[in-house]
C-alpha cells in the first residue's frame, strides 16, 4: 500500500476549488493507498487560520475540518515541512502538492492538482 502525503497548499487548493480530495485522488490512482498529513502541515493551517483573512483563512479552516472529519492520520516528524516531504518522496511516498518550488525538489512520481478540477500523477 502506497502512502500519499498531502501538502498544505494542496489541502487549501481543494478547499478553494471546491474539490473532494478523496474522490479526486481515487480517480487519479489505480492502486491501494492511504492518505496522511504531516504534523507541520496542520500547524501551518492553524497559523494561516489565525493570521490570514478572506479566502485563505476560509480555505485553512475548511482544510482543518476535512482533516478532523475524515480522521486523516498525522505523521509526527519535526522539521521544515518541505524538507520532510522531499525526504518522504525519496523513500517512495507520493506527495500531493501545488507548490512549484517543491515540485522541482520531489522525486517523481508525485501528485498535483490540474485545471482546478482533478488530481494527476506526474511521472
Amino acid at each position: 500500500m502506497k502512502k500519499i502525503i498531502v501538502d498544505t497548499n494542496a489541502l487549501m487548493g481543494f478547499a478553494a476549488f471546491n474539490l473532494d480530495v478523496f474522490s479526486a485522488i481515487r480517480e487519479a490512482l489505480d492502486f491501494p493507498y492511504k492518505i496522511f498529513i504531516l504534523k507541520g502541515t496542520v500547524e501551518e493551517l492553524f497559523k494561516i487560520q489565525r493570521e490570514q483573512q478572506g479566502k485563505d483563512k476560509r480555505a485553512a479552516m475548511l482544510a482543518l475540518q476535512i482533516i478532523k472529519v475524515k480522521a486523516i492520520p498525522l505523521i509526527s516528524e519535526e522539521g521544515f515541512v518541505d524538507n520532510l516531504l522531499v525526504e518522504h518522496s525519496v523513500k517512495g511516498d507520493f506527495i500531493l502538492t501545488q507548490d512549484i518550488a517543491l515540485k522541482r525538489r520531489l522525486q517523481k512520481p508525485y501528485l498535483t492538482i490540474r485545471q482546478k478540477k482533478k488530481v494527476i500523477l506526474v511521472r
